[in-house]
């Protein structure tokens, strides 16, 4: 019997040894990004590659995003052992939602080369993917022909009268309407996102957020709503009706590139459709007259930022590939020649080519910027709560007065 006793004991204390030796405790240092742009995530995975060449520290690039869901997506990946070093996050929505998570940078060298880092109380906690910006992008060739000048388009009644004179012009143009404009339910990104930042923050300070936190203090801001509402019903009267109601992005900016709009409401990221289409007429943006007043600057803002996970055991590593990203040469390339972007950074000296991110740059030249701001309102107000407003007044259910009127009841309803 002892001797049984001795043999197990002797057996169990071989299998725990073994055991130990065929599993040891392994430390992953692979940096592993989850991304949400699938447009360039070839691009970011070549960078990643090149990275590794120079360093020798391996990225594992991993994109969810257009028909896969990246929110969702990215509560699956922490839910799971597969928690990402590095992901995405878009204005004060994502940092309200991921925050538990988030590690501060500190003292990074890229951190004195951008103005467009996301701040919350004085900590940094987001590098800026890329800019982004839109404005009235415009035709130069028909503006030309029509005999105005883009430089003077910086007010109302600028934009009015131009807008008159070129309707006048349609069949000398060969345009169908003035500008290209979408508002009905696949565009409320347009109207709700993008062109209500212009009451958010249009002819402000960078950074004044005085008009978002009255709104989302349940507070409309009367006077400016009403201005705001005049340029909502020039875009309207001057757009093409079918586009307006029923038009797709491909519709909208097919109108604008087929040269049968002189103006379209967008930003510097149909670049890409438009180079995939070879058109190459000369254009560049005009301010956004969202209200009274003189404008002199478009809306720029980094519209999402790479953030740490504070449970990463490769957060420097993770900070250090960043920083190759802003400060390397090869990161530069990476931005604008092979992802098409316009670097957020001061020390990137290569311009993109495509003709709308090169007007962006000589924007930020000049520091002409207003904020963006549409993603820091509530989760939702923008596409699903005031989206269908806009909808209404293009169809003409309601008139300016209703639209003024239900913005104003829709903003008091956030108290």
């Amino acid at each position: 019997m002892k001797k049984i006793i001795v043999f197990l004991m002797i057996l169990t204390l071989m299998v725990s040894i073994f055991t130990g030796c065929s599993q040891p405790a392994k430390t992953d240092d692979t940096i592993v990004i989850y991304q949400n742009k699938v447009e360039i995530h070839e691009q970011l995975s070549a960078f990643a590659a090149a990275y590794e060449a120079a360093t020798g520290a391996k990225v594992v690039v991993k994109t969810s995003g257009g028909d896969s869901p990246y929110a969702e997506n990215l509560r699956a990946e922490f839910q799971s052992d597969r928690q990402p070093d590095i992901f995405v996050i878009e204005g004060m929505g994502g940092y309200n939602t991921w925050e538990s998570k988030l590690e501060p940078f500190e003292d990074e060298e890229w951190m004195d080369l951008t103005t467009l880092e996301f701040v919350v109380d004085g900590k940094t906690y987001g590098f800026p993917v890329a800019v982004e910006a839109w404005g009235m992008a415009y035709n130069e060739n028909l503006l030309n022909k029509a005999g105005i000048d883009p430089a003077t388009l910086t007010s109302q009644e600028a934009y009015r009268n131009a807008f008159e004179i070129i309707d006048g012009m349609k069949d000398e143009l060969g345009i169908s309407s003035v500008v290209a404009m979408a508002a009905g339910p696949d565009m409320r990104w347009v109207t709700g996102l993008h062109n209500f930042n212009g009451y958010l923050s249009a002819g402000l300070p960078y950074g004044d957020t005085t008009v978002l936190d009255k709104l989302n203090n349940g507070e409309p801001d009367m006077a400016r709503l009403t201005e705001y509402a005049d340029w909502v019903e020039l875009l309207f009267e001057y757009a093409d009706r079918t586009v307006l109601l029923t038009g797709n992005y491909d519709a909208q900016v097919s109108q604008f590139a087929t040269e049968k709009s002189v103006f379209i409401h967008q930003g510097n990221w149909i670049d890409p459709w438009l180079q995939s289409n070879e058109i190459d007429f000369p254009m560049a943006f005009a301010p956004h007259a969202s209200v009274k007043g003189e404008h002199n600057s478009i809306f720029i803002g980094a519209p999402s930022f790479y953030v740490l996970n504070n449970e990463s055991k490769n957060i420097d590593a993770a900070k250090a590939f960043l920083t190759f990203m802003a400060t390397n040469e090869i990161g530069h390339n990476y931005m604008v020649k092979e992802a098409n972007m316009v670097p957020a950074f001061t020390n990137v000296e290569l311009k993109p080519e495509a003709p709308l991110s090169s007007n962006v740059t000589e924007w930020l030249a000049k520091d002409a910027k207003y904020t963006w701001l549409q993603n820091d309102m509530p989760d939702g107000f923008g596409m699903g709560t005031i989206g269908p407003v806009y909808e209404a007044f293009a169809k003409g259910d309601i008139d300016k007065a209703g639209f003024i009127e239900q913005l104003a009841g829709l903003i008091s309803a956030l108290k």
